[in-house]
C-alpha cells in the first residue's frame, strides 16, 4: 500500500484522514507492505505513535537529501547517491517512530526517511514528482500562500529525479 501526500496536516480532524489512519493501523497489524510519501510518511509515523508537528521552516523546492549510515546500507536506497537532490513540499515533520530506523535527512528537516521493520517505509521528500506536477501544485489555490513565501519561483525542470525514483520504488517492491 502506498500512502501519498496532500496539503492538509496529519493532525487535521478530517473524516478522510481518520479513515486513512484506521486503514494504515490495520495494514501495520496485518504486516502489509507500506510506503508513505510526505503526508503519507507523517500519517504512518502518527499511526506508529510518533508526534507530527510544524517544522521549524517550510521546505519547498529542490534540496539535497543525505542518507544516514543506515540509509546507505538499506536495500531501498542501494545505488542512490548521497546527497541526492529531491523535491520537497511540506511544513510539518515528525519524531522518529519508536522502533524505526532513521535513513535520511535534509538541511531543513531531520527526518526525511525511515524504515519500520522490513516492510514499512516513510519518505518526507517527493521522489515521484514530475515537472508537470510541480507546475500544477504551484498553481493550486491551496498552495498559493506557500508559493508566495518563496524567494524565487520554483524551476520545475531544474532536476530530473525519475531514475532515482524508479530505483527506490523498484527496490521497495523487490523487498517482497
Amino acid at each position: 500500500m502506498i500512502v501519498m501526500g496532500g496539503p492538509m496536516s496529519a493532525n487535521d480532524d478530517l473524516p478522510g484522514l481518520r479513515d486513512e489512519l484506521r486503514l494504515i493501523e490495520g495494514a501495520l497489524k496485518e504486516d502489509v507492505p507500506l510506503l508513505g510519501i510526505c503526508l503519507g510518511s507523517q500519517l504512518i509515523a502518527r499511526a506508529l505513535g510518533a508526534r507530527v508537528y510544524r517544522n521549524a521552516q517550510l521546505e519547498i523546492g529542490w534540496a539535497p537529501v543525505w542518507l544516514t549510515d543506515a540509509g546507505k546500507s538499506d536495500a531501498m536506497f542501494q545505488g542512490t547517491e548521497s546527497p541526492k537532490t529531491f523535491f520537497h513540499w511540506h511544513g510539518e515533520t515528525f519524531d522518529l517512530p519508536p522502533g524505526a530506523e532513521w535513513l535520511a535527512y535534509s538541511g531543513k528537516c531531520r527526518h526525511q526517511a525511515y524504515r519500520y521493520g522490513r516492510r514499512v517505509y516513510g519518505l518526507q521528500f517527493h521522489p515521484e514528482i514530475t515537472a508537470e506536477m510541480i507546475v500544477d501544485w504551484c498553481d493550486q489555490p491551496v498552495n498559493c500562500g506557500d508559493v508566495e513565501t518563496l524567494p524565487a519561483p520554483i524551476d520545475p525542470y531544474l532536476h530530473e529525479p525519475r531514475a532515482a525514483a524508479e530505483r527506490i520504488l523498484k527496490s521497495w517492491l523487490d523487498l517482497f
